[in-house]
């Protein structure tokens, strides 16, 4: 049986912040090369976060170092063995505590800014499977994953990839990752919405000139300007998140 995250079994109800992502995998030099840069490189320099990677090559049973075998029953592809994963995710357990384990799958939760935020500050060890081949072994998933996630509905050739895009996501939620913090909260899906039309120098280009209200010095109407496109923007270029932006205000109180 799957176990609960311990923050949810247990009844914690108070905010953690997140400390440590550990990613079990088969290339994990291609995921620390890609969370090297920019702020998220930043961050992990100053101490903000740490990354942890788990070869899980390292923990095969024979001399050809396999991870991988036949699908019982048939089938194409091969499978990553619940015994060898078993055994790196095992790795990964400090002082008892586990992590709050994720695999990537397309059979998962979608990857949305919500559940981003609710991660960064519930839990503060996250693990990332990044499966590999035809997938995962079921009986890994049932017993050490409490989370399977999706960055969309498309295949990719490994867990690696999204496990980057997750990974970046939720570091630049940890206070003090992102140096304005208002450059988090003003974010393109934040309260549902996308994100107003910017502008910078120079004041006209190719005839196009900065909207009058943004010069005007007027913080208010500023905000109502913003709020205003933020509202349009949405309506047309995603419906979707227009529909559940309108029928959160239909629910509310």
């Amino acid at each position: 049986m799957r176990k609960e995250p311990k923050a949810i079994a247990f009844g914690f109800f108070f905010k953690m912040a997140l400390k440590k992502i550990t990613f079990l995998s088969l290339f994990p030099q291609a995921i620390d090369q890609a969370l090297s840069h920019s702020l998220v490189g930043k961050a992990r320099a100053a101490g903000q976060i740490t990354l942890e990677f788990i070869q899980i090559r390292d923990f095969a049973k024979d001399k050809h170092r396999s991870v991988d075998d036949t699908c019982y029953g048939g089938g194409a592809g091969m499978l990553l063995r619940a015994d060898v994963l078993f055994d790196a995710w095992s790795s990964a357990i400090e002082g008892g505590v586990r992590p709050h384990t994720v695999l990537l799958s397309p059979q998962g939760r979608l990857l949305n800014q919500d559940l981003a935020k609710d991660w960064s500050s519930s839990f503060e060890h996250i693990l990332f499977v990044c499966g590999h081949y035809e997938g995962v072994d079921e009986r890994f998933i049932e017993s050490c994953v409490d989370e399977e996630l999706s960055i969309g509905d498309y295949i990719l050739t490994g867990g690696e990839f999204g496990a980057v895009i997750a990974s970046d996501v939720l570091i630049r939620l940890i206070p003090g990752v992102v140096g304005n913090s208002d450059s988090v909260s003003t974010d393109s899906l934040e309260g549902g919405l996308l994100k107003a039309p910017q502008y910078t120098r120079p004041l006209e280009f190719r005839g196009a000139k900065v909207p009058e209200v943004l010069l005007s010095g007027n913080h208010k109407k500023i905000e109502d300007w913003r709020r205003e496109r933020a509202l349009e923007r949405t309506r047309a270029k995603r419906p979707d998140l227009d529909q559940a932006y309108q029928l959160k205000k239909v629910k509310k109180p």
